[in-house]
């Protein structure tokens, strides 16, 4: 198993995309805790994999200006709190699927996610569980239809079939989650972008 995360690893590296193996959560939590500074201003996309690292008070108590939507009480509140997080110094999100060759598949709603991973926040930091590890593209889109999208779209009360029945169905709901498709194949041009692999699951 180590050896199928160093491959990992390696194909992440070939694309210009810093990645580091860490077997445990908790070491990742110190590790990502480590590479942010005092007093830097970090924003943080959607992710069930950076809340249950439970680094949003750490990172405010050592002085940084933490920006999360999740955070947000009303809609404009939440909508101001998306935007502003593209600024910061860094940005946290996790990748919905990861390619055995390194490619990172991400399905979002509203786009800011995605938009964050790849532009605005000069430095990006993913944090990936094992649990999102496919052997190829076609593998990876269908574990976030099937795996991610609908837990997903229950924990926010989205009024879509996927929601009830577990299952995506390509719909037309307008609260539907798999709005914008992104497929990260290298560095992107302005962003340093680094690749937690963690050797346990985290998130959905």
């Amino acid at each position: 198993m180590e050896e199928k995360y160093r491959q990992v690893v390696e194909a992440l590296e070939k694309r210009g995309i810093k990645a580091v193996f860490i077997p445990t959560k908790e070491e990742a939590r110190q590790m990502l805790l480590d590479r942010i500074p005092a007093g830097a201003s970090v924003g943080i996309g959607g992710s069930m994999s950076i809340q249950e690292l439970e680094v949003e008070e750490e990172l405010a108590a050592k002085g940084c200006e933490v920006l999360w939507h999740w955070r947000g009480s009303c809609p404009e509140q939440v909508n101001s709190l998306r935007r502003r997080a593209l600024t910061c110094d860094f940005y946290l999100a996790s990748s919905n699927a990861i390619t055995q060759d390194g490619r990172l598949v991400n399905i979002d709603g509203t786009g800011n996610r995605v938009m964050g991973m790849v532009y605005g926040p000069p430095r990006v930091i993913l944090v990936v569980g094992i649990n999102k590890l496919s052997t190829d593209l076609e593998g990876a889109l269908d574990r976030v239809r099937r795996e991610a999208s609908p837990p997903n779209a229950r924990r926010l009360k989205l009024k879509t079939p996927c929601a009830i029945t577990g299952e995506c169905n390509d719909c037309t709901s307008p609260d539907r989650m798999c709005k914008v498709v992104t497929i990260i194949e290298g560095k992107p041009g302005e962003t340093e972008l680094e690749v937690l692999l963690v050797g346990e699951k985290l998130g959905y």
